[in-house]
């Protein structure tokens, strides 16, 4: 099966090699990591100490996660294996940020809500609403520190999920379909294949009206 992909160009339908992909601004896991990474740059500024190396390390590995989604969706039409990278990127670094909250809670012997905590299906089931994405910024500020570290370690356990998942969809396809050297080859051989076709097809018709079986449509008798 071709590895081509239709594309516009000028009002004339062309065929690319290149897939086309969405914006990452669309996908739910890059709008998560957002979230993310404004509520972690509140966390640090209110709750932690200035000069901290904490609060770099969390900062930049919220970014770290927000921007390795941004960048391995757009470089995914000329290379899987870096839109792989990135985005496996991506997950370590919301890991290491799971980490960093998890630390700031146990430290300080704050409880972490797990399911037996009352508000962990609550908190569970916000962080997986529309509304959250509306309010969130201020809704933080009403929040003490064990609820905001809370609500980022949920969002943060739903963004690796979802990475997850989407690693497993992107190795697939690469599986299937191959990288870009792959689909520059497929997409080579099937043009001349359709070339050969044309050309066969066309030296067929020239032999027959040669041998005067065939009549063009403007000959009258």
């Amino acid at each position: 099966m071709s590895n081509d992909y239709k594309d516009r160009d000028s009002g004339a339908e062309r065929i690319t090699f290149l897939p086309q992909h969405g914006h990452y601004r669309h996908l739910r896991v890059y709008q998560v990591t957002e979230m993310i990474y404004d509520i972690t740059f509140y966390f640090t500024q209110h709750y932690l100490t200035k000069g901290d190396r904490t609060v770099d390390q969390m900062v930049q590995a919220a970014r770290s996660g927000k921007q390795n989604i941004a960048e391995g969706n757009q470089a995914a039409a000329t290379s899987s294996e870096t839109e792989i990278k990135l985005t496996n990127v991506a997950k370590a670094s919301l890991e290491e940020l799971l980490d960093d909250y998890e630390d700031y809670l146990r430290v300080r012997h704050l409880p972490q809500w797990n399911a037996e905590h009352p508000r962990y299906e609550k908190m569970r089931q916000y962080a997986r609403s529309e509304q959250i994405r509306n309010e969130y910024a201020r809704k933080i500020a009403l929040m003490n520190d064990e609820e905001i570290a809370n609500l980022s370690i949920t969002l943060i356990h739903q963004a690796i999920y979802m990475l997850h998942k989407l690693l497993i969809t992107m190795q697939d396809r690469f599986v299937r379909e191959g990288g870009i050297k792959e689909r520059m080859f497929q997409s080579r051989v099937d043009y001349r294949s359709n070339q050969s076709n044309l050309n066969n097809r066309s030296n067929q018709n020239n032999r027959i009206a040669q041998n005067g079986h065939f009549v063009p449509k403007d000959k009258k008798y």
